[in-house]
């Protein structure tokens, strides 16, 4: 199932969801510029360099700082758009729901627990053949968190969906649901990839977590507001 849009107007501008898009956008097209040799390829080479995240430099309690570099960083373009489009559909009403400043604290939050989680799949023997060596880069841990926010703020909101030949309004439970289930599945077999899909794990239960405890009662007194 791929999402198209979500028929649930947003009633602020989502200003930092925009940026968040953008920065990753802007990042990810110098990085690959760089690759191709139409920038100067030491760009590339400095990005992989020193802003990727190695779960065994994490442990040892080096470079912590590439924990928050590494969420604005992708592997290809089908990496990139596949983010992209899950958090231009539902980033905008979870920011809706927790205000600008707690959403940028909540998606940070969320991409942190999601490396954590990985790094504890690997520790545990889930991750499979998964490496503490091997680089971790992506902002699907923290857009992650934003779905399992969106299954508590907005179960019933409704998004249009390409399933098999169809588009179908699908309820976001039951997508994001179905999705989150996938990842255990994907997770649990080993069907990798490349794909750390224990970091999607992690990533939405925290969203999940810090939607039940701060999400609704700023979503509900915001309704309160708007309905004066």
């Amino acid at each position: 199932m791929l999402p198209i849009k979500d028929l649930n107007r947003s009633f602020t501008t989502p200003h930092i969801n925009r940026w968040i898009l953008i920065i990753n956008i802007i990042i990810f097209t110098l990085y690959w510029l760089s690759t191709q040799n139409i920038l100067d390829n030491r760009f590339a080479s400095n990005i992989e360099e020193n802003f990727v995240t190695f779960p065994n430099e994490i442990l040892d309690g080096q470079r912590l700082y590439t924990l928050f570099t590494s969420m604005f960083m992708h592997a290809d373009w089908l990496h990139l758009l596949g983010n992209m489009l899950f958090l231009y559909i539902f980033g905008d009403n979870v920011e809706d729901a927790f205000g600008h400043i707690s959403y940028l604290a909540f998606y940070i939050f969320c991409g942190l627990s999601a490396v954590f989680a990985h790094i504890a799949s690997i520790n545990t023997g889930l991750a499979g053949v998964a490496d503490l060596r091997t680089g971790v880069v992506g902002a699907s841990g923290a857009i992650s968190g934003i779905l399992g926010a969106y299954a508590v703020l907005y179960p019933k909101a409704k998004v249009l969906t390409i399933v098999f030949y169809f588009i179908l309004p699908v309820p976001a439970i039951v997508f994001l649901g179905f999705w989150f289930i996938m990842q255990w599945i994907y997770g649990i077999f080993d069907i990798s990839g490349g794909v750390a899909y224990w970091a999607h794990v992690g990533g939405f239960v925290s969203g999940v977590i810090l939607a039940l405890a701060f999400g609704l009662k700023r979503k509900r007194a915001r309704e309160a507001r708007s309905s004066l």
